[in-house]
C-alpha cells in the first residue's frame, strides 16, 4: 500500500496531510461524502456522517465507491468497524421506499419487516401512519408525506421517495440558446434533477445556478413557482428568464413586498411567504394559486424555518433546491434532505475553475492590532459584545483604504455586518451604501452603476451575500460578518468567482483583529472554502 495523504480514524474522522503530492485529489474524492470540520495549516479534520453517506448514496455513489477512495489514499488500513459501519449506514438508504398502491394511496413499504416495525412503533412516525395491511406495507396518512420523511431520517433509516408527483399545469418554456449553450455540468445537474424528481443542485456562485433552474423548468414544462432571498434577486431571475427562455414579460409575475402578481411563472420572495398579519400566513394561498409543476428554491441552504414547515405539504410537486453550499448554521441539513429532496449533483468549486467556468480567486485574512483604547474596550466588554467591538476596529478603515490603492483599476466591494461600521466605512471611502433599508430601485441603479464602471466601489452590507450578480467585481474586502458562519463566507467568495473578461484572478482578504474572537470566528468561517480547496494566506496589516 502507498503511503497516502489521509489516516482514517475509528471515531470516523479522517485526516489530510495537505502538503502531500496527492492531498488535493483525495480531498476532491473526500468532499463527495465527508464535511471538513478543521483546516488549520498542516492536517485538515473531515468527519464521515450519516447524512453525507446518505447524499452520497441518493446521487449514485455506493459503498464500494467509498471505501476505495479511503483505501486508495490512506496511510494506514481502515479500521474495519468504519468500513462496516459505511456499509451499514449506505444499505440503509432506501430499504424503506413511499411509493402508491394500485388505488393512488401512498404506503411505507420495505422487505426487511424488522426495520418496518422499528419505524412503526416509533411514537412520531406511528401516528402518521394507518393499520399495517401486510407485513411489508403500511399506509400513510394523505398529509403526512413530508414530515414521515423527516421522522425516518431522524430516526436514522431514509426512505427513498418513489411515490411520484402531480404534473403541474402543463406550461410551454423552452431555452433559447441564442449564441450560448448548456455547459456540460449544467446539462448534467438538470438530468440528474429530472432523473431524481426532486433535490438539491450544488454549484459554486457565478456557474449559472439560474440556467440550471430554467433549463429544469423547461424539462418539467410545467407551471412554476421560484422562491428567492428577495425582490432584487427576484428581478434578477426574471430578467435572466427572459434572456434564456422564450417566456416573456407577461408570462412571469413577481410576488414580493412591493407587487403582488401571480402568473405562469411566479417569482415570490421568502420574506413575502413568511410574513404574517394577526399571527396567519396571510400569503400561503400563493403555494395554491396555481397547480405547480415545479417549485424551485433559490439560495436553499437560506431557506427560513416557517417555510420547511411548509414544504411538508408540497411533496407531491417537484422541488428544485440551487445553492452554493448545503452547510446550514442551523443544522437543518436534514430538513433539506428528507424535505426539498436529496443532493443530486455537486460540482466542485476548483474543478470548474480549471475548466474556465469561474474565476481563480486568492484569500488573504489580514490580521490588524486593535488601538490601545479599542483593546481596553474590549477586555473588560461582556461576551456577547466583544465580537461587535473586535471586529467594528477602526484600524480596519485605513487598511481597506490600503487595499483598494493595490488594486487601482478593479471594482471593489466593501462587505460588512455592521450598519454603523459600514456608514463609517461608505463616508471615509467616498462611496455608496447599500443596506436592507435602501430601497429596490436605489439598490438596483446602484448594482447598474457598478457593473457599468461608473462606480468602482460600493459598500454592502449582508443584502448583497446573495443572488446579486456582479460580474466585473474583481475585490472583496471583508470588514465583519455574521460570527462564524461559512455559508456567508461562501457567499462572499462567491461574489467574485464570475470569470472576468480579462482572465484576472480575483483578491478576497478578511480583516481580521488579531487575538480576539473575531479571529477566532474567522477560522471556522474559512472551514467550508478550504474544503473546497481554497487556502488563506495570511498577512500582517503592516505588509499591506
Amino acid at each position: 500500500m502507498t503511503l497516502g495523504p489521509l489516516i482514517v480514524q475509528s471515531d470516523h474522522t479522517v485526516l489530510l496531510e495537505v502538503a502531500h503530492p496527492d492531498a488535493e485529489e483525495a480531498r476532491h474524492a473526500l468532499a463527495v461524502f465527508a464535511e471538513l470540520e478543521r483546516a488549520p495549516e498542516h492536517i485538515h479534520t473531515y468527519r464521515v456522517t450519516r447524512l453525507g453517506l446518505w447524499n452520497a448514496r441518493a446521487a449514485g455513489h455506493t459503498a464500494e465507491e467509498i471505501l476505495a477512495t479511503l483505501n486508495t489514499y490512506a496511510k494506514f488500513p481502515v479500521p474495519t468497524g468504519v468500513a462496516s459501519e459505511i456499509e451499514d449506514m449506505m444499505r440503509r438508504y432506501g430499504r424503506l421506499t413511499i411509493e402508491r398502491d394500485d388505488e393512488g394511496a401512498l404506503v411505507l413499504r420495505s422487505e426487511d419487516a424488522a426495520v418496518l416495525r422499528e419505524v412503526s412503533s416509533a411514537k412520531k412516525i406511528a401516528p402518521l401512519l394507518g393499520n399495517r395491511i401486510d407485513e411489508q406495507t403500511f399506509p400513510v396518512e394523505a398529509w403526512a408525506r413530508g414530515e414521515l420523511k423527516q421522522q425516518l431520517v431522524a430516526r436514522g433509516w431514509p426512505a427513498e421517495d418513489l411515490a411520484g408527483y402531480t404534473p403541474g399545469d402543463p406550461y410551454d418554456i423552452e431555452l433559447v440558446e441564442d449564441g450560448w449553450a448548456l455547459r456540460d455540468y449544467q446539462a448534467r445537474a438538470v438530468q440528474a434533477f429530472e432523473q431524481g424528481g426532486s433535490g438539491v443542485v450544488v454549484l459554486p456562485c457565478g456557474a449559472g445556478k439560474t440556467i440550471v433552474g430554467a433549463a429544469s423548468m423547461a424539462a418539467v414544462g410545467a407551471k412554476t413557482l421560484i422562491l428567492v432571498t428577495n425582490a432584487v434577486s427576484a428581478r434578477q431571475w426574471r430578467d435572466e428568464l427572459l434572456r434564456r427562455t422564450n417566456l416573456t414579460e407577461d408570462e412571469i409575475g413577481e410576488y414580493s413586498g412591493q407587487v403582488k402578481e401571480i402568473k405562469p411563472v411566479t417569482i415570490a420572495t421568502y420574506q413575502i411567504l413568511t410574513s404574517r398579519r394577526k399571527g396567519v400566513y396571510s400569503h400561503l394561498s400563493l403555494l395554491d394559486a396555481e397547480d405547480w409543476g415545479v417549485i424551485v428554491y433559490d439560495e436553499v441552504h437560506l431557506l427560513p424555518a416557517p417555510v420547511f414547515k411548509l414544504t411538508a405539504d408540497l411533496q407531491a410537486r417537484r422541488r428544485l433546491g440551487l445553492t452554493a453550499t448545503l452547510v446550514r448554521e442551523d443544522g437543518r441539513e436534514g430538513d433539506v434532505f428528507s424535505l426539498i429532496g436529496p443532493k443530486r449533483y455537486d460540482a466542485a468549486w476548483k474543478d470548474l475553475e480549471t475548466q474556465g467556468f469561474i474565476a481563480p480567486a486568492a484569500c488573504f485574512e489580514v490580521r490588524i492590532d486593535l488601538s490601545e483604547s479599542e483593546r481596553m474596550d474590549y477586555a473588560v466588554a461582556e461576551d456577547q459584545d466583544r465580537y461587535r467591538i473586535a471586529s467594528s476596529s477602526a484600524m480596519k478603515e485605513q487598511i481597506a483604504k490600503r487595499i483598494i490603492a493595490k488594486h487601482p483599476d478593479e471594482s471593489v466591494l466593501v462587505i460588512g455586518q455592521y450598519i454603523d461600521q459600514l456608514e463609517s466605512m461608505a463616508e471615509a471611502l467616498g462611496a455608496p451604501l447599500i443596506t436592507g433599508q435602501t430601497p429596490v430601485d436605489e439598490r438596483e441603479e446602484l448594482f447598474a452603476a457598478f457593473r457599468e464602471g461608473a462606480e468602482r466601489i460600493l459598500v454592502v452590507s449582508k443584502v448583497a451575500n446573495f443572488s446579486v450578480d456582479l460580474p466585473d467585481a474583481s475585490v472583496a474586502i471583508q470588514i465583519s460578518g455574521s460570527f462564524g458562519s461559512r455559508q456567508e463566507e461562501a457567499q462572499r467568495l462567491g461574489r467574485l468567482l464570475r470569470p472576468k473578461s480579462n482572465g484576472q484572478t480575483a483578491s478576497f482578504y478578511t480583516l481580521i483583529a488579531r487575538d480576539t474572537v473575531d479571529q477566532d470566528f474567522a477560522q471556522n468561517r474559512q472551514r467550508f472554502l478550504a474544503e473546497q480547496g481554497y487556502s488563506y494566506a495570511i498577512l500582517d496589516s503592516h505588509e499591506i
